[in-house]
């Protein structure tokens, strides 16, 4: 068992529960873990034998672009994505941060986390 992380994987959306967000949009950060057998690709140095982080990033980027009211709905969305895309991944964890968010502080980021196992 082997892990693929890909950290600070930035993009540009319109998460949020006011209307606002919706409009001007925020930066945010997203981080993944893939848990997987990564033996094979070890041995083989083929592609085609380990979770491509590529097809990760194009797989967080267009869920990113959908719009949601919460952090935990887009990361539930992209979890649920790998696990039905990448038949390798045995567990995925996903932080999800919205960078400045709009809370009427200085707060650098407000982040979730979550984690879901292939049954």
């Amino acid at each position: 068992m082997g892990t693929i992380t890909v950290k600070n994987i930035r993009v540009y959306a319109y998460h949020g529960c006011l209307i606002e967000e919706g409009k001007i949009g925020s930066d945010y950060r997203v981080d993944i873990s893939v848990k997987a057998n990564l033996s094979k690709s070890a041995k083989s140095d083929n592609l085609s034998d380990t979770v491509d982080y590529v097809l990760l990033n194009k797989i967080i980027k267009e869920e990113m672009a959908i719009r949601s009211k919460l952090l935990e709905t887009v990361a539930k969305r992209i979890l649920d994505r790998i696990l039905a895309e990448v038949s390798m991944a045995k567990k995925v964890a996903i932080a999800v941060s919205k960078l400045n968010p709009p809370i009427g502080g200085n707060v650098a980021m407000v982040t979730i986390e979550m984690c879901k196992k292939r049954k």
